[in-house]
């Protein structure tokens, strides 16, 4: 078993729970109450400037057959998923100039910061965001929400572009060759940010 597949294992109980969690459901259905989903917008548009900062310091650091990839990952996240946020926030009457980091965030985006100081360790610490997005998004999409902006959230995750560019981070957390027990240290600890960050402020 590889690297990754391993981090797969460990992260699918903490997936069922995000899948089960109020505000995930909420939008698998597109009943999810506005503001909720505007308070999510909100601090994962924050979220995300940091996530493209994390990127940045991994291709500091990485192997010439790594680079590219972090590279483009800083650029379609800056470019194109905060594009996205810009966009459904104007829908939902986010404040994104305004917002200020609330607990959950705040500690989410530390974690991955510090961890990023280590190049195989940055790259599983990250990989809950990206696999999870991904595996929420394909199987939300099964039972799409008819609420078109909620369905367009859907949509963007489950896009089989996104899954690819998710696909190639497990890959290079394979040929990294993380310390094992380090890298499942990190990567669980990151799916259980990744859950708290569903309790929106």
């Amino acid at each position: 078993m590889s690297m990754s597949e391993r981090l797969h294992a460990i992260g699918r109980p903490l997936l069922q729970a995000q899948l089960g969690h109020a505000t995930v459901a909420g939008i698998g259905r597109g009943d999810l109450p506005e503001p909720v989903f505007r308070s999510w917008l909100e601090q994962d548009y924050l979220f995300l400037l940091d996530y493209v900062r994390v990127f940045a310091r991994l291709a500091w650091q990485a192997p010439d057959a790594h680079l590219g990839d972090l590279v483009d990952l800083a650029h379609t996240t800056f470019h194109d998923e905060l594009s996205l946020h810009r966009s459904m926030s104007a829908e939902f009457g986010a404040d994104l100039e305004g917002a200020v980091k609330g607990p959950a965030c705040a500690a989410y985006t530390e974690f991955l910061l510090e961890s990023a100081g280590s190049y195989a360790e940055g790259l599983a610490a990250l990989y809950p965001c990206m696999w999870g997005y991904s595996n929420l998004g394909r199987i939300l999409a099964e039972d799409p929400p008819e609420e078109p902006r909620y369905r367009a959230w859907v949509d963007t995750y489950a896009d089989p572009g996104f899954a690819a560019l998710t696909v190639r981070i497990g890959q290079m957390i394979d040929e990294a060759r993380p310390d094992p027990v380090r890298a499942e240290e990190l990567f669980a600890e990151g799916m259980r940010h990744e859950l708290a960050f569903w309790d929106v402020p």
